[in-house]
């Protein structure tokens, strides 16, 4: 088998891999980037004809792992994609709002460019049809069963306790002594996630290729980190003002609003307003819902005997509504995507909020070199926010606790269960994390570990 890395290599976004088997050419994820030159590599043609592709998998629904596959159904493919259940569900409605905002960025730079006299017309980089096209080709699969695909190729998802329905691929395939298994980590969870099930580990692989994102450092302990939540919000109210959430709509949302359920139901936080200003979000929480059978134990119990003390929770689904929240002073916890700051709502209320010193922002995910996010946890002073520039003088607190990656530390230990002392590749983290990770892989477990460049191939 021939393995290529097309993206998530020395960076966070943009995971695409490609495997040639037997005459099969199979893709595992098709991520959009995300950061700095985004938009200029989303646009570049694929290195491959995909027309020439017979499956997509997708670990998982996050974009940086399927939002270009729209644009591979846009440019001919027509294989199948290879999913969870849960994670076809929420890819559908995830690619849905990707291409409306695509949609209405297009629309409104081409009038941008008429009235400066360029006539440029934009258009987005795939439409809310080619998403349509999309979802016809999903095979929606269960955790744990194996299935197969052509006559030589077998394969099974098992619960990476990332989000909901997200998944470790296992994959066999005929090698030149026997079959072989490779393993695809997808993005790893945390023992202890609300609402999700811890991942599950393995023990026999030839070959891993696995994610690296916090390779580099360990996470607050929960307890600590919900200690922390709960002083920024009470002291981001006692200040007469308003917290601000970043959060991927699809699964930090739906932990947070757990976590603050369970505050308001032990009585350490007071009866809350929480406005969860995505409609993206509202339609990710009701496939989380209509999913418990994938709950773990607490979080079934938590919605069964937790309904009189819910936050009191407002889901926005105008322009309007999502305004009306600027009206609001004080006292409001307003979650809104995107959770790196590059798009969505959360820069409408930054340009609102985030130069007054009584409010709060709580960053709760990983935030990429080069995006909004960053630029304001590493320290900047000024931000430019749709067009203006605008003083960052709210409290800014950074809660890695609530974080949906394993750390380094679980990182080592989900590897450690590992007795076939399989070959890794490190991906899905910044370039010195991946490579740093690495070498901590070859000291503390022995183990073969290299990462990828952009473009490189291996026969394994």
């Amino acid at each position: 088998m021939k393995i290529t890395f097309f993206g998530g290599v020395r960076t966070v976004t943009g995971s695409c891999t490609l495997l040639e088997i037997n005459g099969k050419r199979i893709l595992i994820e098709c991520g959009m980037h995300q950061g700095e030159d985004a938009d200029e590599i989303n646009l570049t043609p694929f290195p491959f004809k995909p027309e020439g592709i017979d499956a997509l998998f997708l670990t998982h629904a996050h974009i940086d792992h399927s939002g270009l596959a729209p644009k591979l159904v846009k440019e001919g493919f027509t294989g199948s994609i290879i999913a969870t259940k849960a994670t076809a569900d929420l890819a559908d409605v995830m690619l849905r709002d990707s291409a409306g905002i695509q949609e209405k960025d297009a629309e409104w730079l081409t009038k941008k460019s008429f009235r400066a006299g360029k006539d440029i017309v934009f258009k987005p980089l795939y439409t809310v049809k080619d998403v349509a096209a999309l979802t016809e080709l999903f095979e929606r699969k269960d955790y744990g069963k194996i299935e197969h695909f052509g006559k030589a190729i077998k394969y099974r998802f098992l619960d990476a306790g990332h989000i909901l329905g997200s998944g470790t691929l296992e994959l066999w395939y005929p090698g030149d002594d026997g079959q072989k298994k490779i393993v695809f980590s997808g993005d790893i969870g945390r023992k202890g996630n609300p609402v999700v099930n811890d991942p599950r580990t393995l023990e026999l692989a030839d070959y891993v290729v696995v994610e690296s994102t916090y390779g580099n450092r360990l996470h607050k302990g929960t307890k600590e980190s919900v200690d922390e939540l709960v002083e920024a919000i009470k002291e981001t109210f006692r200040r007469g003002g308003n917290v601000m959430i970043p959060a991927f709509a699809v699964g930090r949302t739906q932990d947070l609003l757990y976590i603050l359920n369970r505050l308001v139901k032990e009585r350490r936080l007071p009866k809350l307003d929480v406005y969860i200003d995505s409609p993206l979000a509202e339609e990710a929480t009701r496939i989380y819902l209509s999913h418990p059978e994938l709950f773990d134990e607490d979080a079934i119990r938590m919605f069964n005997e937790a309904r009189g003390d819910m936050v009191r929770m407002h889901f926005t689904t105008s322009v309007e509504e999502s305004q009306n929240i600027n009206r609001i002073r004080s006292g409001a916890i307003i979650i809104a995507g995107s959770g790196m700051c590059t798009g969505g709502r959360i820069r409408h209320h930054f340009k609102q909020n985030l130069w007054r010193p009584e409010c709060s922002v709580i960053f709760v995910g990983f935030q990429a070199r080069g995006t909004l996010g960053r630029n304001i946890v590493d320290g900047a002073k000024k931000v430019w926010v749709l067009g203006d520039e605008v003083a960052v003088k709210s409290r800014i607190y950074t809660i890695g606790g609530f974080s949906a990656h394993a750390d380094q530390q679980e990182l080592l230990e989900w590897l450690s269960v590992f007795t076939s002392n399989p070959r890794l590749f490190v991906v899905h983290g910044e370039e010195l994390v991946s490579l740093g990770f690495a070498e901590l892989i070859k000291q503390k477990l022995r183990l073969d570990a290299r990462v990828p460049l952009l473009g490189e191939s291996f026969n394994i």
